[in-house]
C-alpha cells in the first residue's frame, strides 16, 4: 500500500462506510505504533507514537522524541495501516448496520426469505440478515424460500459475528403498524389506536378513537368497500380484524368490544374492574366466541374482567343468592347443583333451562322429564335423580 494510496482509501472508507476520517487516522497511528514498539528496543517507560502525514501518507514513528529509522519500516507501517482498514471496515459495517436498524425499531421492514433454522425465518435485508424466531410467527401463516415478508422490528442487539435483528409479525405492534402504513388519519394522528388484543393467526379487536368529530373512526380503518382493512387482513393471511369505536363509558366500550354480539345488560364493578354481562340465552355463545375467544380478546381490550351470563344462567344464579340471603337451603353445601357428582357447568345450565333450578326439582323429578335433555340418556339420568336425593338426605335429616 502506497503512502498516497492509504489517504485515498480513508477518504473513501469515510464516503462509503460513513467512519469519521480522524477516528481511522487515530486507529492507523495507534497500530503502527503498537508494531513499532514490538519490533524495536526501545525503554519501557518510553513512548512510542506514529504519525501520519495528511498531505503526503507518509507514516513516521518517534520514540520519545526521537524518529525510528529503519529499512523496514516502510513496509510493516504499510501492512499494519492495511490490517487496520481491512478491520475497520467489517467493524464499521457492523456498527452502521446495528445504528441504521437500531433507529428502526417499531417499524415495518421488508425482506426476502433466505432460509429456515430449527424453526426460525432467517430474512435477508440486503445490509444484513435479520432473524423471525418461531413464538414470533404466526402458526397460521405458510412461506417459502425466496417469498418477500414484511415483519416488525422488535429488537436490535451486537453480539461479536454482527448486529442480531429480530423481527416479528406475532406482536400486537405489527398490527398497529399495518394500519398507520394503510389508514391516513391515524398517521396524521386524527385517529388513535387506543388498544389493541391480539389471538394471533385468529383474530385481533382494535379499538379506536377520532379527536375529530366529523371523522368516523371504525370507517376510516374499514376504508371504501373495506379495502383498507382487507389489505391488513391479506397481509395477516386471513386473520380476521375487528374494529371498536373506543368510548370513555366502559358500558359502551364493552359492549363494542364483544360484538357482535348484543348484549342486554351489564352490571360494573369500578373497584376490581370486573363486570357481569347478560346476554339473550341465544347470544351467549356468540359473546363467548370460539374457545372463548370473543371474550378474552373482548376482556384484553377493555382491560376488565369480562363474566357472561345468559338470561337462564343469571336467573338461576339471582334466585340461588335469594335463597342464601334467606337462610335458606342453598347454604349447605349439598344444596347446589354444582354439586351434583359427574354433572359439568354445560348440563347444569341445560337443567336449569329446563326448569329443574334446584335439588329438589331433580329428586321428584321423573325419569323421562330429564331425559327429553339433549344428550342425556336413561341411566345417566336416573344417576342424577339418585345422587340428588343422596345429597338431600342428610339436609333434610337436620332440618327433622
Amino acid at each position: 500500500m502506497e503512502s498516497s494510496e492509504l489517504l485515498g482509501i480513508l477518504e473513501q472508507l469515510e464516503r462509503d462506510k460513513g467512519i469519521d476520517k480522524r477516528i481511522l487516522i487515530e486507529t492507523v497511528e495507534a497500530a503502527v505504533a503498537s508494531a513499532a514498539k514490538k519490533l524495536w528496543t526501545v525503554g519501557k517507560d518510553e513512548e512510542v507514537r506514529a504519525v501520519l502525514d495528511l498531505k503526503t501518507g507518509r507514516i513516521t514513528a518517534y520514540a520519545g522524541s526521537q524518529e525510528i529509522r529503519s529499512s523496514e519500516f516502510g513496509r510493516i507501517a504499510a501492512q499494519t495501516a492495511k490490517q487496520v482498514v481491512i478491520q475497520k471496515i467489517r467493524e464499521a459495517e457492523k456498527d452502521v448496520v446495528f445504528h441504521e436498524y437500531q433507529a428502526r425499531i417499531g417499524e415495518i421492514i421488508s425482506g426476502g426469505i433466505y432460509r429456515f433454522e430449527r424453526g426460525n425465518i432467517i430474512v435477508d435485508l440486503g445490509k444484513a440478515e435479520a432473524c423471525i424466531p418461531k413464538k414470533e410467527q404466526s402458526g397460521k401463516e405458510e412461506f417459502r424460500q425466496g417469498d418477500r415478508i414484511r415483519a416488525y422490528v422488535l429488537d436490535v442487539r451486537r453480539e461479536s459475528k454482527g448486529p442480531q435483528i429480530i423481527l416479528s409479525r406475532a406482536h400486537p405492534n405489527f398490527v398497529k403498524r399495518l394500519f398507520q402504513l394503510e389508514v391516513p388519519e391515524i398517521y396524521e394522528g386524527i385517529v388513535e389506536i387506543k388498544a389493541i388484543a391480539r389471538d394471533v393467526g385468529e383474530r385481533t379487536k382494535v379499538a379506536v378513537y377520532s379527536k375529530d368529530e366529523k371523522v368516523d373512526c371504525v370507517g376510516a380503518c374499514v376504508g371504501m368497500r373495506g379495502s383498507r382493512v382487507k389489505n391488513i387482513v391479506s397481509e395477516l393471511q386471513g386473520e380476521k380484524i375487528d374494529i371498536v369505536r373506543y368510548s370513555s363509558d366502559i358500558k359502551e366500550y364493552i359492549q363494542a368490544a364483544l360484538s357482535p354480539a348484543e348484549i342486554s345488560q351489564i352490571q360494573l364493578n369500578y373497584d376490581e374492574k370486573k363486570a357481569n354481562i347478560i346476554v339473550a340465552d341465544d347470544q351467549l355463545s356468540l359473546a363467548i366466541g370460539r374457545h372463548g375467544q370473543n371474550v378474552r380478546l373482548a376482556s384484553q381490550l377493555v382491560g376488565w374482567e369480562l363474566n357472561l351470563f345468559s338470561f337462564a344462567q343469571w336467573k338461576a344464579l339471582q334466585e340461588e343468592q335469594d335463597r342464601e340471603e334467606k337462610g335458606g337451603e342453598a347454604k349447605a353445601p349439598a344444596g347446589n347443583l354444582e354439586s351434583l357428582p359427574g354433572v359439568g357447568d354445560k348440563l347444569i345450565v341445560q337443567l336449569r333451562e329446563s326448569g329443574f333450578e334446584s335439588l329438589e326439582k331433580i329428586a321428584q323429578a321423573d325419569i323421562n322429564d330429564l331425559t327429553k335433555i339433549k344428550g342425556l340418556g336413561e341411566i345417566r339420568a336416573q344417576k342424577i335423580i339418585d345422587g340428588a336425593k343422596a345429597l338431600l338426605k342428610p339436609l333434610r335429616e337436620t332440618k327433622g
